[in-house]
């Protein structure tokens, strides 16, 4: 164990050891006035809080000559320990420990119930990124961060997470695996996000997964590992940058179109549900232009066929995916629209 985790495990057992040698001391002083002295409970504990505490107070009784050498002993272990205590308290209070504690638990609590969430694998340039623009379109983000600093980052910036290694299993599993929508592998290196892909498949295969591949020779790689979509933000950049000396205005509608140029319009896909008012209906009946005011771009069917600026009598069915341009409460209506 390293000389920073040795730190961080004596700042959170210190207090914790001081309260219980404390307590111990006073339920041994109150047992021992109890025997010795034959008071009841109430008069020995009493005797012993003013003891420990060296208030100065007089006895509860005169004190039999076995007593007075009990309340000897009593100073000599018990108040080190009361000064101990009190001393270690006030440091975890003047140094903002203990509303570190609290956001802990608060953290344990939030993890225990989150669901339908993305986690983010890796909080570096990308992965930091990847949940800000999660956080901005307010979608529930738990990060796995290996580095102690990136993770104390992630939790400054608003955002849920644990320090630990993504590839393992119990760390998935802390993270709630079993209730997340989906998982962004952006750790340091191909090789980790393959093992990270490889743990989330195995307990997940129905996860949705996204990764990042550094080099060429990881999308494939990262693919069998079982990750749905690869992505390499070098081969996207030069594209970006090509795209932008060649086409300027192309680029312009695709930042406003995809929300990062204009937070009021974006483009999001819909599910249409099986049995909802939108299923079985076609384009034109839906009249969705004229009452939300939004655009369908295009339709991706349930057999992952896309099919691009759809006809107003192509029908829609249950298990297709609209991709629609617009306001963002707009979006809203129809979503809640296509799912019931």
């Amino acid at each position: 164990m390293t000389g920073k985790a040795n730190a961080r495990l004596f700042r959170l057992q210190g207090p914790n050891v001081a309260i219980g040698l404390l307590v111990s001391v006073v339920v041994g002083g109150t047992i021992g006035y109890m025997a010795i002295e034959g008071w009841g409970p109430w008069d020995a504990f009493y005797m012993t809080v003013i003891t420990v505490t060296t208030v100065g107070y007089k006895e509860v009784h005169d004190l039999t000559r076995a007593g007075q050498v009990f309340t000897v002993l009593l100073l000599f272990g018990g108040v080190g320990t009361a000064l101990y205590t009190f001393t270690l308290l006030a440091t975890v209070i003047v140094e903002g420990r203990l509303p570190t504690r609290f956001q802990q638990r608060r953290q344990i609590r939030m993890l225990d119930t989150i669901k339908d969430h993305f986690i983010v694998c890796g909080y570096g340039r990308i992965g930091s990124m990847v949940a800000k623009q999660f956080q901005r379109q307010g979608v529930p983000t738990v990060v796995i961060e290996r580095d102690a600093e990136r993770m104390l980052a992630a939790v400054e910036q608003g955002t849920l997470a644990v320090e630990g290694d993504a590839s393992q299993v119990e760390v998935l599993r802390r993270v709630g695996i079993d209730r997340a929508r989906g998982l962004i592998a952006v750790v340091g290196t191909d090789a980790e996000n393959v093992y990270a892909v490889m743990s989330a498949r195995e307990l997940r295969p129905d996860l949705f997964i996204v990764s990042r591949a550094v080099t060429e020779d990881a999308t494939t790689r990262l693919k069998r590992a079982g990750a749905d979509r690869v992505i390499s933000p070098y081969r996207i950049g030069a594209a970006h940058i090509a795209q932008t000396a060649l086409r300027p205005a192309v680029v312009d509608f695709m930042e406003l179109a995809t929300g990062t140029g204009n937070p009021n319009l974006t483009m999001e896909e819909i599910l249409i549900a099986a049995g909802s008012s939108l299923d079985g209906r076609t384009l034109l009946d839906a009249n969705m232009r004229q009452r939300f005011g939004v655009i369908v771009v295009g339709i991706q069917h349930a057999d992952q066929r896309i099919e691009f600026n759809p006809s107003p009598e192509r029908a829609l069915r249950g298990g297709d995916k609209l991709v629609v341009l617009g306001r963002a409460d707009s979006l809203k209506e129809i979503e809640s629209e296509a799912s019931r």
